[in-house]
């Protein structure tokens, strides 16, 4: 699937996929990975090493910097890949360095499926 580079790299994982949006301050444990938002449909779901692919972010700015928090305690996403990239979580990925592609068809991919994501072209694949 082409999509739109928004931070470079290349990685393949697990992926871990949701059709609510995530907001990182406040529905993310920045200490553990684990979605802690009531009612969204990953809570208590880790993104830690994982290929997140979400619709889009949502909330407060401070966002990016639990996305920075995130990977400097070892429990950031592998990669993230939305539908459309907000600008909270497309400066988190920047920061934190962290490939990011967005402008994917995110319903073609599914939770348990391991796909490679080639941010350098904005390319998100389905590996099996």
């Amino acid at each position: 699937m082409q999509g739109r580079k928004i931070f470079k790299g290349r990685v393949s994982g697990e992926a871990l996929v949701t059709g609510d949006d995530i907001s990182f301050y406040g529905g993310c444990d920045p200490e553990t990975g684990e979605i802690v938002e009531k009612d969204h449909n990953l809570e208590g779901k880790s993104v830690a090493g994982k290929v997140l692919v979400f619709p889009s972010g949502k909330g407060s700015t401070v966002g990016s910097y639990v996305l920075y928090a995130l990977k400097k305690a070892g429990k950031a996403p592998l990669a993230i890949v939305n539908r459309v990239m907000d600008p909270v979580v497309a400066v988190g990925c920047i920061i934190s360095e962290i490939p990011a592609v967005d402008q994917i068809e995110i319903e073609k991919i599914e939770t348990g499926q391991m796909v490679e994501v080639d941010a350098d072209n904005g390319v998100v694949s389905i590996i099996e």
